[in-house]
């Protein structure tokens, strides 16, 4: 056969023969439904985002983040607190039907249902409106959860003990001593450490790292009590005793 013989060329009419520029849709017959990702959408994104990070360095500025003393572990009596964003779930764990038996209620339950409902809200409404009002029920779950929110947040910073709080995170000076001396040995034995610290650096009870008491006084501390601190609350000897408040009077900070 000859070339170019008995050959035919067919056309397909699924590709067109000038293609179109990609270009986005026109939105102007779907006024306040929808508009083009790129860039109308982003592009309120970015504006957006861009005023809360500069609002944000500008709180970090002018409000730094208060330091604490190191950790102690011995510290039965600190009282943590968590951050701003999540006062309103520790509030929620101080309610009677959220905490104590019922803790699993108030520390998985409830913010499961709450944190699964928004994971699961753009499956459960699919309609393409997107004016608040159109959208009774989804914008009344988010008024909820945002009322309780703020709610359990201002209750949770009305109700704190704040100079308290100060107080046991405030950075204190800490003594220097011999760990292997005698009357540091019976501060430890007497249980001393589960109030005043393992450094003498204070907790449920005052610091014994910078404290102006004689050995004397220290003493008749130790037997009479004073404040919070009961009467008899060192089991030792007279001799121990002595040996201790000797020790306690002659920390050097």
């Amino acid at each position: 056969m000859h070339r170019g013989k008995g050959m035919k060329f067919v056309g397909d009419s699924r590709v067109p023969v000038n293609r179109k520029p990609n270009i986005p849709k026109d939105y102007s017959e779907y006024p306040g439904k929808t508009e083009a990702f790129w860039p109308n959408f982003l592009l309120k994104e970015w504006l957006v985002g861009s005023v809360f990070l500069i609002g944000y360095l500008i709180l970090t500025v002018a409000h730094p983040s208060p330091l604490e003393r190191q950790a102690d572990p011995t510290d039965t009596g600190y009282i943590p607190l968590p951050d701003w964003y999540f006062l309103f779930l520790y509030q929620l764990l101080k309610y009677e039907f959220a905490s104590g038996p019922y803790n699993v209620i108030g520390a998985i339950i409830i913010p499961g249902l709450a944190f699964g409902a928004l994971l699961l809200a753009p499956f459960l409404d699919k309609g393409p409106e997107r004016r608040p009002f159109k959208r009774p029920l989804p914008t009344a779950f988010m008024l909820l959860a945002l009322a309780s929110m703020i709610f359990l947040t201002w209750e949770s910073v009305v109700n704190h003990d704040w100079e308290a709080a100060k107080a046991q995170g405030e950075i204190r000076e800490e003594a220097q001593f011999d760990t292997e001396a005698e009357g540091y040995k019976i501060y430890s034995e007497a249980s001393c450490i589960g109030c005043h610290g393992n450094a003498f650096e204070g907790g449920l009870g005052p610091s014994l790292a910078t404290t102006d008491k004689t050995a004397e006084e220290i003493m008749e501390i130790a037997k009479n009590g004073v404040g919070t601190m009961p009467a008899g609350t060192f089991k030792g000897t007279d001799e121990e005793l002595k040996e201790l408040a000797t020790f306690i009077d002659e920390l050097t900070p």
